[in-house]
């Protein structure tokens, strides 16, 4: 089979390599039907993550039932699956309470064959799905219409992540909203605002084609600017004092700082971005503006649920954070251009 292995900085490659099987009796065979690129992808191209070798990567797909291990009780061959971007057992404690990102058992796409890691990775034709049970959503009713496609890939991460941005900000029915980053995750973020209720949304966006897109999706303002300026123009909207609910979805310090000094005292930050880098802080700031922040590695197993029935009717259109769809030995160019900002996000098609 075909599967893209990043081999280091704007390094990526489709290459062939032996075809998965069951390793464990709790595996799955999965052939990919959609993968995609992530944004949190770009680090590793970027040289941001470094790699130590060459592995597989991507970790968003949707895809069939090959075959499953003897253990597997809850998918069988001719499932349509959606994969979120880690492993997990479903059955231990954490899984239980809902966090199956923090699973005991816990796995990642191309982190190798030791443990529940499996070292397959989701830009492929075939994947090897450990944790089969646990980890894989069946949608009902056999094969999609293709047009869904895309919003059901959009479960395996970035919609999800932006619900899990917008829970942990605590909006409800009412709440105002500011969306720091105008990525897949931010986009989305507006959507799962709109969805749970918010009043007003503000898209903290300078680029016109993701302007155009936070509207559509529910965004009642546009705001380019970013730090101090941005920050000003933001909390004149909301009486000089900031929304209610600032969504962080891109993960360095300048956001993070912009979307602590946004909020309203005693307001809420949900943070889904993954800090590359790391991003610091500062406790003084939360102790002095009463400001609170939650988030973190979103708990995407649990959220797909919530949101499926959603997608299926089209009262959500999250797929449409995806601006090109490339065959899977396009692969390259589509790291490129989500790199030089030239799509919002890439869909692969095997």
């Amino acid at each position: 089979m075909r599967a893209t292995i990043i081999h280091g900085r704007h390094d990526v490659r489709l290459e062939e390599v032996a075809d998965p099987s069951i390793v464990a009796d709790t595996d799955a065979i999965v052939r990919v039907v959609r993968s995609c690129v992530c944004g949190s992808d770009l680090h590793r191209y970027r040289g941001t993550i470094s790699i130590d070798r060459p592995k597989p990567i991507g970790h968003e797909f949707v895809g069939v039932v090959e075959e499953a291990g003897r253990e597997v009780k809850n998918v069988k061959p001719g499932d349509f699956v959606i994969a979120p971007f880690y492993i997990c057992c479903g059955t231990c404690v954490n899984c239980r309470s809902g966090w199956t990102v923090n699973c005991l058992n816990v796995g990642w796409w191309g982190g190798g064959s030791d443990g529940n890691n499996s070292e397959n990775a989701g830009q492929a034709e075939i994947v090897r799905v450990p944790q089969a049970d646990g980890t894989l959503f069946v949608v009902d009713g056999g094969m999609p219409a293709e047009e869904l496609l895309p919003g059901l890939l959009s479960l395996s991460d970035v919609m999800c992540t932006g619900h899990h941005a917008a829970v942990s900000a605590g909006v409800k029915q009412g709440s105002t909203v500011a969306v720091v980053g105008d990525g897949a995750v931010g986009l989305c973020g507006i959507i799962a605002a709109k969805r749970l209720g918010a009043s007003r949304i503000v898209a903290m966006s300078r680029h016109a084609d993701r302007q155009e897109l936070a509207v559509e999706f529910g965004a009642t303002d546009i705001i380019a600017e970013r730090g101090e300026e941005g920050i000003a123009k933001l909390k004149a909207l909301f009486s000089g004092i900031g929304p209610d609910a600032v969504l962080e979805c891109v993960g360095s310090q300048e956001s993070m700082d912009q979307a602590l000094a946004s909020a309203r005292p005693g307001g809420q930050v949900g943070f889904v971005g993954v800090p590359a880098g790391g991003s610091i802080i500062a406790v003084r700031t939360l102790f002095d503006s009463n400001v609170g922040v939650r988030g973190g590695v979103a708990t995407v197993r649990d959220y797909i649920g919530e949101l499926l029935p959603d997608v299926l009717n089209e009262t959500i259109q999250p797929g449409k954070v995806f601006t090109e769809a490339m065959p899977l030995d396009q692969v390259a160019e589509a790291y490129a251009a989500m790199d030089e900002r030239r799509t919002i996000k890439a869909m692969l098609i095997p």
